[in-house]
């Protein structure tokens, strides 16, 4: 068969693999998840590590090699790659591209990442393949090379392989990482020799379906065609119909045949590209040499293959021959033979026999509810079979009713319980033939066990319908005719052959034929049931002790329900007398109800009457009180018993007849005597006898009346009261209080009162009694209409009450009272001087302003106030000094200095003293300072030294001002404002000329009146430039140890190295330890410690959950110590796990127990992102798959 051409390849390299599906036997459990992650030897010329992806449907299939395996040096799959690079953040501005060279040519690649953002350089990786990491292999023939450019701020990183060989062809890729940021990029490339056109081989050839039937031979079918021209969801159906079991396997070992292969030198003939043998047949492998001496070797997957019972080699002249003996499915691989530095390769494909039906299906009928079992036989054991229904395939999932059994060779369909629809033609096939049967389920004729029986159930009680058949069939239930759904009242049961219908409380509708009639059969099961109820009186709706209440006049009609099966007699009595169905007393019935009907009642129809009820079931009896009742009578006339402002108090009786109903409440009324207009006062019944009417005018005449109210209704209204005018006095006078007390006198004041009244107000009454007595004396024979009385003539040291009271045409108020009693003596008042905020620090005022201090003060009685300045009196000449009885007032109309000091004020009432101080201070300009020298002239600067004014303007010197003149025009410049110190150095003078300067002092005033210059002028020299030295001590730079950053705390990753940083100065140089949880860290090979120019760093290699803690740092030296801490979190990440702690497990030579979880495989050295990337494989094949 011809090679395929470049634009099948692509097409075939585009299409999706056809998703695969495995065998229980082979895959296990169809639900499993158990990723394999597989790792194939290498030698030293080649890395082939391999990573079997998993079926589309999620199980593992152990017993195959290579199940979509893609080689580390040959490319790895793109989809992954893109899925990657879709998640990844942007820093490539320009990545490798794929490339070609010739073996031993030379060929470089280049990546480049702009560092614009980036503080620090990125952090780039090469590898080949998943995850070999080219760092470790640079050398001869390879290199790697990085710069910046400057200018533009590109990182250029440069991987350059020198004289190329066969291997380095595959896939590579580069990564960069930065912080949080990650990118990668992957690139192949290919490795060509000298062309040469590679054999032709057939490999299509492996894809012929088989024939089903040997004796039958059907036309070859080009499976590579049907799959590139299927829908995807049809690869797997296409596969297991021409046996394909490693179709993804092979699609990808068949590109890598496409690839040209140079001549050799060492092989006159070499391996064909690819071998294909049946499973448990031979093969033959046979290369020719051009030199027989060469020593060759044979290799299985980068295995060197030994002589033994399998594989057996021979020599004929200069042709090498391997045999391969009874070749298994682990024999499909890569084989290559070497002689010297040459290699010869190929590929075997080992194709498993077709699977023949041995025995097949047949035809079966059966009964509903049997057990049935479809069997076959094939030709080899735990062979993968399918089963269908009418075409359909059937799955063995626990939850279908259908049940596979595989017993070696022999395949069983299994169906528990038969159905009608069960009925159907089941079919078998294998990848070598099929078989079909018909199944047929039919219905068992019916018999009944157990009949229904006519019921009679009393109302209420259950109803409870059973019969049995003699299969077990649904059925439906009717009553007179009509089908009866289940529901919440209605309960259907069906277990087995026995069915139920339950009514757990039956009604007198329930009554009637009931019919069973069962599925699919003409037969009906019928009864009836009958329903009886004994006679009941339903008294629900009577008050307590079955009490009807009616309003005499009116007509009652008491209707009572009842109730029985069948209906009952109804009589009514009155004692030993029946009433009738005639007359004003009479009863009528009803079918369900009883009715007592009395006209016009009348109150001597109150009184018990009795019902009965009888039937055949029983009979009921009750007693029924009928209560006649009328309006009440109206109360007798109401008495006014207190009159106020605008209200009243009103009180009355209650009626002589509550008409048979209590009382309820009462509606009171008035009006103005010469009105004929009653007003309601309030609307909601009053309980009580008594009442207070509000809201009247004062001196209006009004009358007010009641009226009675029980449940019948409202009475008529009392005789009205007597008229009564609404009149009141003033409230009590306010504020009460005492104003003066001398040894004669007690002097009152108070406040009008808040509430006059219409009736005014007249005057005021003031009386006072002695303490110890209940005599109250008038001190005013004749109303005051003042609000302040003095009570004069009392006796000195007594104590008195009192009390004042408001008068108006309505008499006194209540009187207001001094809460104490007062003592007549006059009251000493201890002297308190209340110094203002602002005179309690230095009162400072310019010379010439004018001073004015009011200071106020309290005592009695009789304040003294005097005055001192300094300690001595004050001379009133030069300060004026005036007291009142309150206050003193200081007050100078022209400050001047001497008027400064600390002021003394004194307040003396008899014995008591109290005492303030006052210091003022007067403040000017100052004078000049006393002697401006030059100290020094050097180069350009002038260095001026000067003392202190004598007289500071008695205030502190804030500044200095310097002025400096040029000698020949004697113009004064200011060089320096508010300077401080008493020398200072003139700079930037010009040389040659000759200065003067001058100096003003300063204070809050302002600069002093006059400047002090210096007597000497300086001379800024031409020549000779001479500089003094400074002289500089020595500085300690000795200091105790200090962190100048310190720890923070810190989350990492497990399985990633984390570092803790820290910053600490000290001199001397101070030693650092680490401390985890306390514990001082020393010789664990796990953590290492760095120290640079103060930086500290603890780097934690791989660390685990268990390596999180709170660590410290602690810098000690001969000056003292310093400590930081920080806590550590050190977090696992799923990298692409489904479902994070599900078990994962490894093949091959490294097999790990069942059960290990994805952060157990981390611990165990495996990089993360080659469990993320596998994963995301998986993920992908599942998505296409559906």
């Amino acid at each position: 068969m011809p090679e395929p051409t470049k634009k099948d390849e692509t097409e075939n390299e585009s299409a999706p693999p056809p998703p695969e599906k495995t065998t229980p036997q082979e895959g296990g459990n169809e639900k499993g998840k158990d990723v394999v992650i597989r790792e194939m030897t290498s030698s030293s010329d080649e890395d082939d590590t391999s990573v079997s992806t998993p079926p589309a449907d999620g199980m593992s299939k152990p017993a195959e090699r290579k199940d979509s395996v893609w080689s580390l040096g040959e490319g790895a799959p793109e989809e992954s790659e893109k899925r990657d690079d879709t998640q990844r953040s942007t820093l490539f501005i320009e990545k490798p591209q794929s490339g070609t060279v010739s073996v031993g040519g030379n060929i470089t690649f280049i990546a480049k990442v702009e560092a614009k953002d980036l503080l620090r350089k990125p952090n780039v990786k090469w590898f080949k393949g998943k995850w070999m990491d080219l760092a470790s292999k640079a050398g001869k023939h390879l290199q790697l090379k990085e710069s910046f450019e400057r200018h533009t701020k590109i990182h250029t990183f440069e991987m350059q392989i020198i004289k190329a060989k066969e291997n380095y062809a595959g896939n590579y890729r580069c990564e960069v990482s930065y912080k949080d940021k990650f990118d990668s990029c992957s690139f192949d490339l290919e490795v060509t020799e000298s062309s040469q056109a590679a054999p032709s081989i057939d490999i299509r050839s492996a894809f012929k379906r088989r024939e089903i039937k040997p004796q039958e031979e059907e036309p070859e079918v080009d499976v590579w065609e049907l799959l590139k021209n299927a829908n995807p969801s049809e690869y797997e159906k296409i596969a297991f119909q021409y046996g394909i079991t490693d179709l993804r396997g092979m699609l990808k070992r068949l590109k890598r045949m496409r690839r040209e292969v140079k001549k050799s030198a060492a092989f006159a003939k070499g391996l064909d590209p690819a071998y294909q043998v049946d499973k448990g047949g031979k093969v033959r492998f046979m290369v020719e040499l051009a030199d027989p001496t060469v020593e060759l070797k044979w290799y299985k997957n980068g295995q060197e293959i030994r002589p033994s019972a399998k594989y057996i080699f021979e020599h004929k002249g200069n042709q090498r021959i391997l045999f391969i003996n009874n070749c298994t499915m682990t024999d499909d691989a890569r084989y290559y033979v070497t002689a010297g530095d040459e290699k010869c390769s190929t590929e075997l494909f080992v194709r498993d026999p077709p699977i023949l039906v041995t025995k097949g299906l047949e035809d079966t009928s059966t009964y509903v509810g049997e057990r049935v079992e479809l069997s076959c036989e094939v030709s080899e054991d735990d062979a993968n079979v399918k089963w269908f229904r009418n075409g359909v395939e059937l799955s063995n999932d626990p939850k279908s009713r259908y049940r596979i059994k595989v017993e070696g060779k022999k395949h069983t369909l299994i169906i528990e319980e038969a159905a009608k629809n069960d009925t159907a033609t089941y079919s078998v096939m294998t990848t070598g033939g099929q078989s079909e049967a018909k199944l047929s389920v039919d219905l068992r004729p019916l018999k009944i066990s157990l009949a229904l029986e006519d019921q009679t159930v009393r109302l209420g009680q259950e109803i409870h319908l059973k019969c049995e058949i003699s299969e077990n069939v649904e059925g439906k239930w009717y009553k007179n005719g009509q089908l009866i759904e289940a529901s919440d009242r209605v309960k259907l049961y069906h277990k087995g052959r026995i069915h139920r219908f339950i009514i757990p409380v039956s009604a007198v509708d329930d009554e009637g034929e009931y019919m069973f009639v069962p599925d699919a059969y003409n037969i009906n099961i019928p009864c009836k049931v009958h329903i009886v109820d004994p006679p009941k009186l339903h008294l629900d709706g009577l008050g307590e002790n079955n009490t009807v209440t009616v309003v005499a006049g009116n007509k009652l009609r008491l209707e009572i329900p009842i109730s029985g099966e069948p209906p009952p007699k109804v009589f009514w009595s009155r004692g030993d007398k029946m009433v009738t169905d005639s007359g004003r007393i009479r009863a009528e019935t009803y079918p369900d109800s009883s009715c007592l009907v009395i006209d016009a009642a009348e109150r001597d129809d109150s009184g018990p009457f009795r019902i009965t009820l009888k039937n055949e079931a029983g009979e009921d009896t009750a007693l029924i009180n009928i209560k006649v009742v009328d309006v009440p009578d109206p109360p007798q006339a109401p008495n006014v018993t207190e009159v106020g402002e605008d209200w009243c108090i009103m009180t009355w009786e209650p009626p002589a007849n509550d008409g048979g109903s209590p009382i309820l409440g009462y509606f009171i009324e008035r009006k103005k005597k010469q009105s004929s207009r009653w007003m309601r006062l309030n609307f909601e019944l009053c309980k009580e006898t008594t009442f207070e009417p509000k809201k009247m005018i004062e001196g209006v005449a009004y009358e007010v009346r009641v009226f009675a109210v029980n449940a019948i209704g409202m009475s008529k209204p009392s005789m009205p009261s007597k008229s009564f005018v609404p009149l009141a006095v003033t409230s009590p006078p306010t504020l009460l209080a005492v104003d003066t007390v001398t040894d004669t006198t007690v002097t009152m004041k108070w406040r009008p009162p808040d509430q006059i009244g219409a009736a005014g107000l007249d005057g005021y009454v003031v009386e006072y009694c002695f303490e110890g007595t209940d005599e109250w004396i008038v001190a005013n024979p004749e109303l005051t209409d003042k609000t302040k009385f003095t009570i004069s003539g009392l006796p000195t040291g007594s104590k008195i009450l009192v009390r004042v009271k408001a008068v108006n045409a309505a008499g006194e108020s209540e009187p207001k009272y001094y809460p104490q009693p007062i003592l007549v003596k006059e009251v000493i008042e201890p002297p308190k001087i209340r110094l203002p905020r602002h005179l309690k620090q230095t009162y400072t005022r310019r010379v010439g302003e004018t001073v004015n201090l009011v200071i106020p003060f309290q005592g009695k009685p009789r304040a003294k106030v005097s005055w001192e300045k300094n300690g001595s009196p004050i001379d009133k000449n030069e300060i004026n000094i005036r007291n009142t009885e309150n206050d003193t007032i200081i007050f100078i109309r022209k400050a001047e200095r001497g008027h400064s000091g600390e002021y003394n004020m004194k307040v003396e009432v008899e014995n008591l003293v109290d005492k303030a101080t006052i210091d003022i201070q007067i403040v000017d300009r100052p004078g000049p300072p006393e002697v401006v020298t030059i100290e020094d002239v050097w180069g350009e600067n002038v260095n001026l030294s000067w003392k202190p004014p004598k007289d500071d303007g008695n205030a502190a010197i804030t500044g200095y001002t310097i002025q400096k003149a040029d000698k020949k025009s004697m113009e004064w410049f200011t060089v320096i404002e508010h300077y401080h110190r008493t020398s200072a150095t003139i700079n930037e003078l010009v040389i040659g000329n000759e200065y003067y300067f001058r100096i003003f002092a300063e204070n809050m005033c302002g600069l002093s009146e006059d400047a002090t210059m210096t007597k000497e002028s300086a001379l800024i020299a031409k020549d000779g430039k001479v500089y003094k030295y400074p002289v500089y001590d020595d500085f300690d730079f000795s200091e105790r140890p200090l962190f100048t950053q310190p720890l923070v705390n810190t989350f990492a990753v497990a399985g990633y190295n984390a570092t803790l940083n820290c910053s600490v100065r000290g001199n001397p140089k101070p030693k650092i330890t680490w401390m985890k949880n306390k514990v001082l860290i020393m010789n664990d090979p796990r953590y290492r410690m760095f120290s640079n120019q103060g930086v500290c760093t603890l780097e934690i290699r791989k660390p685990s959950p268990y390596d999180g803690g709170t660590y410290s740092c602690r810098a000690v030296n001969e000056l003292g110590e310093a400590e930081v801490e920080c806590k550590l979190e050190v977090r696992v990440i799923y990298h692409g796990v489904i479902n994070p702690g599900e078990p994962l497990s490894l093949a091959g030579d490294n097999q790990l127990h069942s059960g290990l979880s994805f952060f157990r495989l981390l611990m165990d050295g495996v990089p993360p992102h080659i469990i993320d990337s596998y994963m995301r494989e998986v993920q992908g094949d599942k998505t296409e798959g559906k």
